[in-house]
């Protein structure tokens, strides 16, 4: 019963779900992870399809939009995209305190993976510490415009190459992200979160 109060305790505001990573990771947060209510309402959409139930976060961090959809949404399975290390084992560490067991984190680069395997993605624009970034999580992999420009280009074809009634979550993203063939299904002036089908 213990144990059941703390997990629900975990996801009633981000400092809780927070306070399950180390103090780096949490002084990070308000930058680099996705705030709860964001999470929710991405995870909201990109399981409310017909079809599909594997959902990819690209650039996924320390896995906190993976697990809170995860426990919101059991019969879909959450994946993580992360090319640090260090995030995914707090991530993991994350996963196992809160038992999700429907997410996987997965290290690698998103340039590594076979898309086919995804139906749907949440995307918080982890391509822009390439270009600027105020607070970076760390200097430990090579950042350039070069390397942008690279990933924005392989993202844009990996949506094109997307059947139809893919859903995509952007948060903090422009809109030149997502190809034409994508429909904004919601407009909100100002909201930072944009959700897209494939026409």
């Amino acid at each position: 019963m213990e144990q059941e109060i703390t997990m629900i305790d975990n996801f009633s505001s981000d400092a809780a779900f927070d306070s399950l990573y180390s103090l780096r990771a949490q002084q990070l947060s308000s930058i680099h992870w996705t705030p709860i209510e964001v999470a929710k309402k991405a995870a909201a959409y990109l399981t409310g399809g017909p079809a599909g139930k594997n959902i990819l976060d690209i650039g996924s961090g320390v896995g906190k939009f993976c697990i809170v959809g995860g426990h919101i949404f059991p019969d879909h399975i959450f994946h993580g995209v992360e090319q640090r290390k260090a995030l995914i084992d707090e991530a993991i560490i994350a996963q196992n305190a809160t038992n999700t067991p429907n997410v996987h984190f997965i290290h690698a680069n998103f340039n590594e993976l076979d898309m086919d395997k995804y139906d749907h993605i949440y995307f918080y624009n982890s391509f822009s510490e390439n270009l600027f970034h105020y607070k970076p999580i760390d200097n430990l992999i090579d950042c350039s415009e070069a390397i942008y420009n690279e990933y924005l280009s392989l993202f844009y074809e990996i949506l094109e190459d997307k059947p139809s009634g893919t859903r995509v979550a952007t948060f903090h993203c422009d809109d030149n992200y997502i190809p034409p063939s994508y429909k904004r299904v919601q407009h909100v002036t100002g909201e930072s979160l944009k959700l897209w089908i494939k026409q």
